[in-house]
């Protein structure tokens, strides 16, 4: 019997495209920090998968991958992390894995190594083992010493069978692996289910443990791979509860299959759900094209104003009515609508004191400061808790709008990364179009948009234009708060160093929005601890 952080899955028949495809997949999993060995006899297809591996994280780019043989190791930059190729075929001694540098390629991307018995009592314990032989030997482990010619040699035979071991996290890792190939290929994930073209090709990650992929057949894209894994409580932090539950953060993809049914009903573009394993984190969705609004702004491909004013326009649809509370997930009983309550938006204000006000001051924020922050906020809180709820979908910003011009009305806006969606003030989404974290707003097209956005709500019952004017400068004012925090966050505890170019931007917005009179209290507190030299003084 395994223990509980061992998993086992054999592949009992794949050939050589089959085995090609599993690397590819396995390129899509990958991480930093991950090992994966490579065993089998002189000639079984070691090179050929790990070869599969590296060309998949170069994005298919035909650079020539020699086997390390004689080097022993062999590295590649590629557009996501680092990969070493380890051959440990001719070490002389178990000792010199040290020197060849395997603690500095785990840190800096994978390690795939060849031969791993060589050194086995050196490797570490989490790993994800391949064990590549031929069918009719099962797994015999006898190899012939006396030649090395895994390059020349490889698929001398038509078919392998593949044991796939995880060992500690790569345990819940494989089983995970198993089921989302069983998702895309059908028939669990089997070989002969691999006969299939598709193809998964890495699409992205985000600032979350989610990543996407693009699902092939061939040269056409079929649907896009959802991979998010369910994410374990953080510490606890406040009221028993670590900071995921109170900021009302989704922890499964029920979360999407909820939301995204319920915006298609009020007539909002989101992608299709396909395929899905909930128990898992897997959905398979319609692929809605690549013109991200960001992206399609930077590369002046598209009028900002023009898809701005659609992206509003989807906003005035969703707030025609309150959303549900209650929403049926799809397969599997009912989803609960959070409120963005003012507990949430107070633990996500705290962000900038927890993380920026040490990485500009080098230290924590003192009692005293602290305190004054949390009051000041409580106060403006306390004035939001009273405004009717409405869709809230946390991150209705550039990365995640696209553009579908073929299409008419608040159709030709996509919108993806919903799942965090709560009810609450109206004002949250338009504030987080209007001052986009990633791409510059300026501050003409924010106050046009916001008097249209304002003038076609006047006949909406209960629209009250002052107040919506103050909810949409302290919203602004927290939720800029908040991503400084996170950005700061990203790269002092994720070493994501990029996020820190948007701080300046989002320091331009907060001073907007703190010159509302009602904020003027907050104002003088970011003035006098946050002056004009700290806010962007952190260094990637």
């Amino acid at each position: 019997m395994l223990a509980p952080d061992v998993f086992t899955h054999v592949f009992p028949c794949l050939n050589e495209a089959q085995l090609a495809n599993l690397g590819a997949d396995l390129a899509f999993v990958a991480r930093t920090g991950d090992l994966l060995t490579l065993s089998g006899e002189l000639g079984a297809g070691k090179t050929t998968l790990a070869r599969s591996i590296i060309h998949t994280l170069m994005d298919g780019a035909q650079e020539e991958i020699p086997s390390p043989t004689f080097t022993l190791v062999q590295t590649y930059t590629t557009p996501r992390m680092g990969v070493a190729h380890f051959d440990l075929y001719r070490l002389g001694a178990p000792e010199e894995l040290d020197e060849l540098g395997l603690d500095l390629a785990l840190t800096e991307g994978i390690a795939l190594v060849e031969w791993p018995e060589r050194a086995e009592s050196f490797l570490p314990h989490d790993r994800l083992e391949v064990r590549i032989d031929d069918p009719d030997e099962g797994t015999d482990t006898g190899r012939d010493d006396t030649a090395h010619d895994d390059v020349n040699g490889e698929y001398e035979n038509a078919s392998r069978r593949v044991t796939l071991t995880g060992f500690g996290a790569w345990a819940s890792r494989l089983h995970r692996f198993i089921a989302m190939r069983a998702l895309v290929y059908g028939n669990g994930g089997e070989s002969d289910a691999a006969i299939s073209p598709r193809q998964i090709r890495y699409l992205q990650g985000d600032a979350s443990a989610r990543r996407y992929g693009r699902i092939y057949a061939g040269t056409q894209c079929e649907a896009i791979l959802m991979d998010a894994p369910r994410q374990p409580d953080g510490p606890v932090i406040r009221n028993g509860l670590p900071y995921s539950r109170i900021a009302h953060l989704a922890e499964d993809v029920r979360p999407f299959v909820a939301v995204a049914d319920a915006l298609r009903a009020v007539g909002a573009t989101v992608p299709r759900i396909r395929a899905q394993d909930l128990a898992n984190g897997f959905l398979i969705i319609d692929d809605l094209g690549d013109r991200v609004f960001g992206a399609e702004v930077l590369a002046g491909t598209a009028d900002q104003a023009t898809l701005w004013r659609a992206a509003t326009d989807v906003l005035l649809a969703l707030h025609a009515a309150p959303p549900p509370r209650t929403l049926p997930v799809a397969g599997d009983g009912e989803h609960e609508l959070p409120r963005y309550d003012g507990t949430a938006m107070a633990i996500e204000t705290e962000l900038i004191t927890d993380w920026f006000w040490p990485a500009v001051k080098g230290a924590p924020i003192d009692d005293a400061a602290r305190a004054q922050f949390v009051a000041l906020w409580r106060d403006v809180i306390a004035e939001l808790e009273k405004i009717p709820p409405a869709w809230v979908l946390r991150d209705y910003h550039s990365p995640n709008l696209l553009w579908l011009p073929e299409r008419e009305g608040v159709a030709r806006v996509g919108l993806i990364d919903f799942q965090d969606a709560m009810c609450g003030p109206a004002a949250y989404d338009l504030v987080s179009l209007l001052q986009d974290a990633r791409v510059d707003v300026p501050a003409e097209l924010e106050t046009e948009l916001l008097d249209y956005y304002c003038n076609a709500s006047a006949g909406r019952e209960g629209f009250d234009r002052e107040r919506f004017a103050f909810s949409y400068a302290a919203l602004g004012a927290q939720r800029n708060t908040k991503i400084v925090g996170i950005f700061a966050r990203l790269a002092k505890r994720d070493n994501k160093p990029g996020y820190l170019r948007h701080i300046p931007r989002l320091w331009q917005y907060l001073e907007r929005d703190l010159a509302h009179p009602a904020l003027e209290p907050l104002r003088h507190w970011y003035d006098a601890h946050f002056p004009a030299e700290l806010r962007g003084a952190i260094s990637g």
